[in-house]
C-alpha cells in the first residue's frame, strides 16, 4: 500500500489488536470504556502488562470529546486499575508530537524516563 493511502478504520483497528494488544499479559477485564452519565462513550484505556511490567497500553478520547479534560479521568481510571494490583511502577508512552497526551501524563505524575525516535528508510 502506498504511504499516502487510506485504509478502513475497522481494518486498522483489527491489525493493531492482532499485532499488539492481544499479546498483553493481563486480563482484558481490566480494560475500561469511559462514558458520560447518559452512556455516550468518551474514550478508553487499556491497563495491561507487557514483558517489562505494568503499562498503560492504549488510551484515547474520541475526537468529538477532546479538549474537555476527559483524558485526565480516563488516565486516572487506568492508573487505579494497575495500582490496585500492588504495582510499584507503571509505564506509558506517547508519540513525541502528541503534546496533549504528554501533558496529561505529566499532570497525573508520570515521569518522562525516555525519548525515542523511530526512523524508516
Amino acid at each position: 500500500m502506498s504511504p499516502g493511502a487510506r485504509r478502513p478504520a475497522r481494518k486498522v483497528a483489527a491489525e493493531h489488536f492482532d499485532g499488539e494488544l492481544e499479546r498483553y499479559l493481563s486480563p482484558r477485564e481490566r480494560w475500561r470504556v469511559a462514558t458520560l452519565p447518559d452512556g455516550d462513550p468518551v474514550g478508553f484505556v487499556f491497563p495491561a502488562r507487557n514483558d517489562y511490567g505494568p503499562i498503560i497500553a492504549y488510551i484515547g478520547v474520541l475526537p468529538r470529546h477532546r479538549g474537555h479534560g476527559y483524558i485526565d479521568d480516563v488516565l486516572a481510571a487506568g492508573t487505579r486499575v494497575l495500582a490496585g494490583h500492588d504495582t510499584p511502577r507503571i509505564r506509558a508512552t506517547t508519540d513525541v508530537g502528541n503534546v496533549p497526551m504528554a501533558r496529561a501524563f505529566a499532570r497525573a505524575g508520570y515521569v518522562n524516563y525516555q525519548n525515542q525516535i523511530d526512523m524508516t528508510w
